[in-house]
C-alpha cells in the first residue's frame, strides 16, 4: 500500500536527469579538443565576443581544436543581451560553414547565442517559435559551453535567453536538447575579467543562489546545489574582488556559478530577476547590478511568507552568517545585511536613482516585471502594485530620504 504523506510537508518531488557533463579544473580549457572529438566533432563554430579574443582566450580554445584535427570558424560578435539579430548573425556563419557542434566561449551573452543559434539551425523558424518550454521537436547540434565569468551559470542550463530586437522583450526558450553537453569549468579563464565584471556578474550569481533557494518550484536536489552555491560566493566574492589573481577563489566562484545555474534548472527564480529585467531594457542597467540593488528588498518582501522565511534562514545558517535557532526573523535580517555588505564591497550603486533610473517610469518597469516570467515562481504573488512598492523602496538608499 502506498504511504501516506502530510498534504504540506515540505520535502517536494522532483524528476532529474542531468544534462551536463561538468569538466572542472585549472587549464581544463585544454582538453576541448579532444571533448569535441569524444562528440564527434569535425566542424566547430566558436561563439565569443570581441573582449574574449583581445584576452587571447578564443586563439587558445582555436588552437586546441585545430590540435585535434578539427576545422574552426568564428562568431566573435556577441552583444551583451543578445537579441534576435545577434542569432541571426551567427546563425548565417554557422550555416556558410556546415558547422557540426557549437562551443560557446565567454559569458552568458555568448552561451545564449550559441544555443539560440544551435535552435534555428536545427529547427528552423524564429526565435519566438521556441519561447516557453520544450518546443524544439528535431535534435540539436552537440554544444560545449566554456564560461569565462563566474556569473549566469549558463552553462548548466538549457535555456536561452534572447530579446526581441524590435520590442526588447528578453523571450526565455527552454529546452533539454539545447543543454550543453560539457560545460568546461576552467577558473584560469576567469582571471582575464575586468574588476566591473567580476563584480557584476559575482552578484548574479549570488542572487542565482538566493532565489533559486525560496523559490515555489525549490526541492531538496534545487536546495542543494542553492545552498552549496550561496557558500562557495558569499566566501569568495569578497576574496576575488580584493585579490583577482587568487585562483583558488576564483575556481570556489566559477564552481558556485555552475552550482547555482543547476539550481535554476530545477527550481527556477523570482523578483528580483523579474525586477531586473525592466530597468536593463528601459535604462540600459546592467543585469548584475539591477538584481543586486533588488535583491534585498525582494528577501525582505518575501520573507513575510514562513515557509520562504525559513528558507533564508537556513541559507543564512549554513554559511554560518547566522543560526537558525537565534530566530528565523534575526537570521533574515543578518542575511539582508550581509547580501548588502557584499554589494557594497562590489562598488554597486547603492539605489535606483544611483542607476539613473526616473521615478516617473516606476509604474510601467512594474508592469512589465508583473509579466515576467520569473515572476510566476516567487514564493510570494506578485502583482504590479508589489512591484511598484519595491521599486520605490530601492529608489533611494536605505535611510535615506523615503526608502522602505
Amino acid at each position: 500500500m502506498p504511504m501516506n504523506t502530510a498534504p504540506n510537508s515540505n520535502l517536494l518531488s522532483f524528476d532529474h536527469q542531468p544534462h551536463t557533463r561538468l569538466v572542472f579544473g585549472a587549464n581544463s580549457v585544454e582538453r576541448v579538443g579532444d571533448l569535441a572529438r569524444e562528440l564527434g566533432a569535425s566542424r566547430v563554430l566558436v561563439v565569443t565576443d570581441p573582449g574574449i579574443v583581445t584576452a587571447g582566450h578564443a586563439q587558445r580554445v582555436e588552437h586546441f581544436l585545430q590540435a585535434a584535427g578539427l576545422a574552426v570558424v568564428f562568431f566573435d560578435q556577441v552583444h551583451e543581451n543578445p537579441t534576435t539579430r545577434d542569432v541571426a548573425k551567427c546563425l548565417a556563419v554557422a550555416r556558410a560553414a556546415s558547422i557540426d557542434t557549437i562551443v560557446g566561449l565567454g559569458g552568458g551573452s555568448s552561451m545564449d547565442t550559441a544555443k539560440g543559434c544551435n535552435f534555428l539551425l536545427t529547427n528552423g523558424g524564429k526565435m519566438k517559435d521556441y519561447w516557453g518550454v520544450g518546443k524544439a521537436k528535431l535534435p540539436m547540434l552537440p554544444l560545449i559551453a566554456i564560461p569565462t565569468t563566474a556569473g549566469t551559470g549558463s552553462e548548466c542550463q538549457s535555456a536561452a535567453l534572447i530579446a526581441d530586437e524590435r520590442t526588447h522583450q528578453k523571450m526565455a526558450c527552454l529546452d533539454p536538447k539545447a543543454a550543453a553537453r560539457i560545460a568546461i569549468l576552467d577558473p584560469v579563464l576567469t582571471v582575464s575579467q575586468p574588476p566591473r565584471v567580476t563584480a557584476f556578474t559575482g552578484i548574479d550569481a549570488l542572487a542565482h543562489a538566493v532565489e533559486t533557494a525560496v523559490t515555489k518550484k525549490r526541492n531538496p536536489l534545487s536546495q542543494m546545489y542553492s545552498r552549496e552555491a550561496f557558500k562557495l560566493c558569499v566566501t569568495s566574492l569578497p576574496r576575488v574582488l580584493k585579490t583577482p589573481l587568487d585562483l583558488e577563489a576564483r575556481g570556489r566562484m566559477l564552481l558556485g556559478a555552475a552550482f547555482a545555474g543547476l539550481a535554476i534548472e530545477n527550481s527556477m527564480l523570482g523578483a528580483a530577476h523579474a525586477a531586473a529585467n525592466p530597468l536593463t531594457a528601459h535604462f540600459d542597467v546592467v543585469h548584475g547590478l539591477a538584481v543586486g540593488v533588488m535583491l534585498p528588498h525582494v528577501v525582505r518582501f518575501n520573507s513575510q511568507d514562513p515557509a520562504a522565511r525559513r528558507c533564508y534562514a537556513e541559507l543564512a545558517s549554513a554559511a554560518e552568517i547566522a543560526r537558525v535557532s537565534d530566530g528565523e526573523a534575526a537570521a533574515v535580517e543578518a542575511l539582508v545585511a550581509r547580501l548588502e555588505a557584499l554589494c557594497n564591497e562590489a562598488g554597486l550603486a547603492r539605489s535606483l536613482s544611483d542607476c539613473g533610473v526616473k521615478r516617473a517610469k516606476i509604474k510601467t518597469l512594474a508592469a512589465e516585471a508583473a509579466a515576467q516570467w520569473t515572476a510566476g515562481f516567487n514564493p510570494r504573488a506578485m502583482r504590479v502594485n508589489d512591484f511598484v512598492e519595491l521599486y520605490h523602496a530601492a529608489f533611494t538608499p536605505r535611510g535615506d530620504g523615503d526608502a522602505k
